[in-house]
């Protein structure tokens, strides 16, 4: 067998034995300070053998990691590395192509190109929309809205692109007051300032409330960028497009929506009426790495007009191929000209669930939320602070106490439920107070899962509540 053989071989059986060891514990064991102890050591003066390369790197990392692609890991919004998904990634940086362009990788190119369409038929996006495939939803934020930049201006006869901002009208900026920090960045890094915004009142799910904007907008003029939520990071709420998208294209504005993981409700027919409306809208932000379970370093920028979206993102070089009549160059829909084959996992993960798969996956994640949310809200003491609609459960802990104590009692409900190790999920503040968060974003997290979650949670509670309770 040849060494490479042996080296790729050898890498899948630790790569199946991380995924196939169904840890107790969905939290790391070792934490940043252990971690760096075990890499910590002076630059190698000589080289080491490939194979005990790869296999101390497993077992110096792997107690280190959470097991993100478990079942009942709750954090953030984390789906679960889906093992086709995985598998089509391995033969990407195994091949080794750059998708920078449509000649040096011709393959990466046309899959992406049959990706894109088949993302717009499922997502029942414009067929005319053009798709970037980019690192995630904070790129894909910055690149849609790069595309907004410029269009707008160029409206009122301004190329933002060739001449910059020094000078330019000043483009208006409408957010939600619940927005995601990463389109806040997305703007910083555009030059659009994270501050100069007008933000717009919300309710309390965190939806923006139409009348606000539609006082907001007897006041505005010129240029206009309105910035839309599907799927509020807390809550999972959706703005409402339908009443919202209207008022905002009587003003000529660029409807962008941050739609991470929301957008994917239009895949499923038990969940589409919350995104009634969004196709709307001029572009869309999304992730395949979360609910298409493919690996990381995954997301999509979606443009209505695929002329604005070139403008803003095109590289040229004399040394760079043009692209033919048909022919797509992945270099024009995203901020990179060397990247990895993105678009690989992503067919393979839609070849592999197709249409009703993913419908299916949705749907089971919603449900399994519900049935946590329903478990959790007969035990007194704990409360649902959401509509629970989609994914997405807001809880606090401590029912009838004092704000404060609340807010302490969730805290060490948290540190507890973390120590245990059977789900991970984290904290947050929503309308000032102390939360827990869950997402249920995993292809695995059936209803045994759920229930078991529930219980976990449950059990953490009460013996923290047992603890603080006077004596």
């Amino acid at each position: 067998m040849s060494a490479i053989a042996s080296l790729f071989q050898e890498t899948a059986r630790l790569a199946a034995g991380f995924r196939q060891a169904a840890p107790p514990r969905h939290v790391p064991t070792h934490d940043y300070a252990t971690s760096l102890g075990c890499f910590d050591e002076p630059l190698p003066a000589a080289g080491s053998d490939m194979l005990d390369v790869i296999r101390q790197l497993a077992k110096d990392a792997e107690p280190g990691l959470h097991a993100t692609t478990g079942p009942r890991f709750f954090g953030w919004v984390i789906g679960g590395s889906h093992p086709v998904g995985v598998a089509a990634d391995f033969l990407t940086s195994a091949w080794g192509q750059n998708a920078g362009n449509h000649v040096a990788a011709p393959a990466a190119a046309a899959v992406e190109t049959v990706a894109a369409r088949w993302l717009l038929d499922l997502l029942k996006l414009p067929t005319e929309s053009s798709v970037g495939f980019v690192t995630g939803a904070t790129v894909a934020n910055f690149t849609c809205l790069a595309a907004a930049r410029g269009e707008v201006l160029r409206q009122v006869g301004w190329d933002a692109d060739a001449n910059g901002l020094f000078g330019a009208p000043e483009i208006t900026v409408l957010i939600g007051d619940d927005a995601h920090t990463t389109v806040f960045s997305a703007l910083q890094f555009l030059g659009l300032g994270h501050d100069r915004v007008q933000r717009l009142r919300t309710d309390p799910m965190g939806r923006i409330d139409p009348v606000a904007l539609a006082d907001t907008l007897d006041t505005v003029s010129g240029p206009l960028i309105a910035i839309l939520q599907a799927g509020q990071i807390n809550t999972g709420a959706f703005d409402d497009f339908a009443a919202i998208i209207p008022l905002l294209k009587a003003k000529r504005a660029w409807v962008h929506v941050d739609s991470a993981f929301g957008l994917w409700a239009q895949a499923s027919a038990k969940t589409s009426h919350l995104s009634r409306g969004i196709e709307a809208a001029d572009s869309w932000a999304t992730d395949g790495h979360k609910w298409l379970q493919t690996p990381y370093d995954c997301g999509y920028a979606i443009v209505r007009n695929e002329l604005a979206h070139r403008r803003a993102m095109t590289i040229a070089a004399s040394y760079l191929p043009l692209a033919g009549e048909g022919e797509r160059d992945p270099s024009h829909y995203v901020p990179e000209l060397s990247r990895r084959a993105r678009g690989f996992a992503t067919w393979a993960m839609l070849k592999h669930l197709g249409r009703e798969g993913i419908a299916a996956l949705i749907d089971q994640c919603c449900a399994s939320a519900r049935e946590v949310a329903h478990l959790l809200a007969r035990e007194p003491g704990i409360a649902i602070l959401n509509e629970v609609t989609l994914n997405q459960l807001v809880i606090r802990f401590g029912t009838g106490l004092p704000a404060e104590d609340g807010d302490a009692l969730t805290r060490k409900t948290i540190e507890r439920i973390q120590a245990d190790g059977t789900i991970f999920a984290g904290g947050a503040k929503w309308r000032g107070r102390d939360v827990l968060r869950l997402s249920v974003t995993n292809f695995q997290t059936t209803s045994d899962e759920a229930q078991l979650a529930a219980e976990s949670i449950i059990t953490a509670f009460r013996s923290i509540s047992a603890l603080t309770r006077p004596r």
